[in-house]
């Protein structure tokens, strides 16, 4: 059985801040830009064999603002401890430092990261489980 991709998609008033982040910090690659399509930019990240794929758009000239709430999340599940630690050390490293939970659930075992528009990643040291 086939799976769908998923896209997720989102526009910024900051794209090369975003870059930073989802890629220096993350870990994510830049899989493709694009610029002056039908009056946006915007890029796609992600690992290459992944089904996911993050895309961020920005148009000149229109204010889209920061996220609505503190709980807006990315979660990415990391079981491995050393992965997950890898990848937390990362973040910090490029200058992204943790922020508490707006749900304390998410500190149990994560580590939660605010993005430059006010969205937050959770890196979660857990397999991922229904």
């Amino acid at each position: 059985m086939n799976h769908p991709v998923l896209r997720v998609a989102r526009p910024t008033d900051n794209l090369p801040a975003l870059l930073r982040f989802y890629c220096d910090g993350l870990g994510l690659q830049k899989l493709t830009s694009f610029a002056a399509h039908n009056g946006f930019d915007g890029a796609m990240l992600g690992h290459p064999q992944a089904p996911y794929h993050l895309e961020f758009t920005h148009q000149p000239g229109h204010v889209v603002g920061r996220a609505p709430t503190a709980d807006n999340l990315l979660v990415f599940y990391l079981p491995d401890a050393v992965e997950w630690q890898a990848a937390v050390q990362r973040m910090e490293a490029t200058g992204f430092m943790p922020v508490p939970s707006y749900n304390p659930y998410w500190d149990q075992q994560g580590r939660t990261f605010e993005d430059p528009d006010g969205y937050r990643v959770v890196l979660q040291q857990a397999a991922w489980a229904l």
